[in-house]
């Protein structure tokens, strides 16, 4: 059964480009698919052109939310820091428009839910939805991110 939480609005947690280079290089590693790692070959598929692959995003996703928490930390040092653990998982993975060479993306974070977890006392899952636009304020790619949190931790607790 989910808790009902207050919405707190929408966080921007930061924007990113995407280069040739970087987009060439992560799908080299981690998804080596045509329209990721060959710009001629790219212009032949359905995309017309080069792409990040849109687990690319959903690192650089990562990415910015452990930097936005950083940043914060580093603003409010007295601040008790919340103690979070692993993600379960995540839900609702979209990758809604082709992210390519140039673009900048923006990163948001809003969250959406907060349960008490059933398998650890002291403990829930907060749930977040997460956003990229790119730089013509166009949703790209959304996700709900899960996160252990302590009670303490609890929005509005």
């Amino acid at each position: 059964m989910s808790e009902a939480v207050p919405p707190e609005g929408r966080r921007c947690l930061g924007s990113y480009t995407f280069t040739a280079e970087a987009i060439i290089e992560y799908a080299r590693e981690f998804d080596p698919q045509p329209f990721h790692i060959d710009p001629e070959a790219a212009r032949h598929s359905h995309f017309g052109g080069l792409v990040a692959s849109g687990w690319h995003v959903a690192c650089v996703n990562v990415l910015m939310a452990i930097t936005a928490r950083d940043r914060e930390r580093r603003a409010n040092p007295d601040a008790p820091a919340p103690r979070t653990g692993p993600s379960p998982g995540w839900n609702d993975i979209r990758w809604l428009k082709p992210v390519r060479a140039g673009d900048t993306l923006t990163f948001y974070r809003e969250d959406v839910g907060f349960r008490r977890s059933e398998s650890r006392p002291g403990w829930g899952i907060r749930s977040s939805r997460s956003i990229a636009e790119n730089q013509n304020g166009e949703t790209v790619f959304s996700a709900i991110t899960n996160v252990f949190a302590e009670l303490a931790a609890e929005p509005g607790g």
